[in-house]
């Protein structure tokens, strides 16, 4: 049978940390890249006779995330343990929700690979503590443990297996991450961990019975992600094709050999023995309360991207791009308001910044430049103090080592020439240096003006104005 017979079926298991300013059952605090081992207490340490007390913050900011993506909060939910042990998690077990989690039977609209609108349903969002974290010493041979994160609250977002394929997840993974920033419940940093993801990955042939699932824990990158699962997907059915059986189990993704290992076979429900956490109460929610919390929710992406090509006259295409993040829609519309060029910062934002931001591997919230300063970029166009090619080089240098445009300029005397006399000359020099262009315009050829004007720019390192050397080159070849 051909690949083609076959269908990839994936579901996803996103773990978000949330953006509360302590953890979950304690008052220690929850910053990244603190000193090992200084954010920690004899609850998060698990110490005997240590009692979690739940932070309200997490129960707002998981009702938060379940309202963005439409599902329904439960009233009645509450805690369970979670059995298992590992050596960075203290009581070998992990306070989670089993059979009754706050948010169930959601889902988030993305686009399949044909371009129609596609929902793909979220089975439930529950809160739960993170673990700690190992590490490991390549010299000596062992493991050091980190318990500054055990404790950190998470909210697992758990998919139905609707996605057909990695360009699918990519798209899914990015309109969460999205909505979560947007809400400002998850800083959504996958680089420090703060957004990361279980692959279940199976094929069948069509309509026939899923597949046996493979799953890749705790993967923290777009592109790995998407890559493992196109692994996945043709392994197994190289396995089938080849009469072997697909077992179930857990596997690990190696981004430089670019395969997949496994780890251990794959736990069910039953071999962690959830039973209810005794030392915590039930989470009872009124309907006043998540009316308050709906009521408080930002302006979505779905909301901005329809308000930009109603009021902004942005096409459909620019306003899905701007509002695929909130980073870049924030920038967007500050700059805009600072300049009143919103246009020019559309501009600007798809296609120079988007490129620098993909040639440099960076998201849009790493864009180090504020918003005041991409909106004084703009103004010196406006204002005729600089060319857009010398807007591209300061724009290079704000990436590199960010500060005002103007100072930029300043620097490395980047100001535009408008003087008239200035540029006369460089326009007489030009034309007597290229008396074929001058023939090739005077029969028709509107290409050798284009050639003229940048010979000129060459010049004058792209420092004349080049609405007056347009002027004044047209003035000379049409006498």
């Amino acid at each position: 049978m051909a690949k083609e017979d076959y269908e990839t079926v994936i579901g996803l298991e996103v773990h978000a940390e949330l953006s509360t300013k302590t953890k979950i059952f304690c008052s220690c605090p929850t910053t990244f890249g603190a000193e090992p081992n200084t954010h920690i207490c004899p609850v998060c340490m698990a110490l005997p006779g240590a009692l979690p007390t739940l932070n309200e913050k997490v129960v707002e900011y998981a009702v938060k995330a379940g309202l963005a993506t439409n599902c329904e909060i439960e009233r009645d939910s509450k805690n369970d343990r979670k059995n298992y042990f590992y050596p960075d998690l203290p009581k070998s077990y992990q306070i989670s929700q089993f059979d009754k989690p706050l948010c169930k039977n959601g889902y988030i609209e993305i686009e399949d690979d044909n371009g129609k609108p596609k929902k793909i349903r979220i089975l439930r969002i529950h809160i739960e503590e993170d673990a700690g974290k190992l590490n490991h010493n390549e010299f000596s041979g062992g493991s050091l443990v980190d318990l500054n994160r055990a404790g950190v609250p998470l909210i697992e977002i758990v998919s139905e297996p609707d996605i057909r394929s990695s360009s699918e997840a990519d798209r899914y993974l990015k309109k969460l991450k999205s909505i979560l920033q947007y809400i400002d419940v998850s800083d959504c940093k996958m680089e420090e961990g703060s957004l990361r993801a279980d692959v279940n990955v199976s094929v069948h042939k069509v309509n026939t019975p899923f597949g046996t699932r493979h799953e890749m824990k705790n993967m923290n990158s777009f592109k790995s992600i998407q890559r493992a699962i196109d692994y996945e997907s043709e392994e197994q059915i190289s396995d089938y094709e080849n009469g072997k059986e697909v077992e179930q189990e857990t596997r690990r993704w190696d981004d430089v050999a670019g395969r997949t290992y496994t780890m251990r076979t794959k736990e069910n429900a039953q071999d962690y023995r959830y039973f209810p956490e005794p030392d915590l109460v039930a989470i009872k929610l009124s309907d006043e309360y998540i009316k308050n919390i709906k009521y408080n929710l930002p302006e979505m992406p779905e909301s901005r991207k329809k308000r930009y090509m109603e009021e902004l006259g942005l096409s459909e295409k620019d306003a899905n791009a701007l509002t695929s993040s909130k980073a870049y829609s924030d920038i967007f519309e500050n700059a805009g308001k600072i300049c009143n060029n919103y246009k020019a910062v559309c501009n600007w934002l798809t296609s120079d910044i988007a490129r620098i931001l993909n040639e440099k591997e960076l998201e849009p919230e790493q864009i180090p430049f504020t918003a005041e300063q991409l909106a004084e970029l703009i103004e010196l166009i406006d204002n005729g103090e600089i060319s857009t090619k010398i807007a591209k080089t300061v724009l290079e240098e704000m990436f590199e080592k960010p500060r005002f445009p103007k100072k930029i300029v300043e620097e490395k005397g980047l100001v535009q020439i408008s003087d008239e006399a200035s540029i006369k000359k460089v326009v007489d020099d030009v034309l007597e240096k290229n008396p074929q262009s001058i023939i090739d315009y005077k029969n028709g050829k509107d290409r050798a003006l284009g050639f003229l004007v940048g010979q000129a720019m060459k010049e004058t390192k792209g420092k004349a104005n080049p609405k007056l050397l347009n002027k004044l080159f047209l003035e000379e070849l049409n006498k």
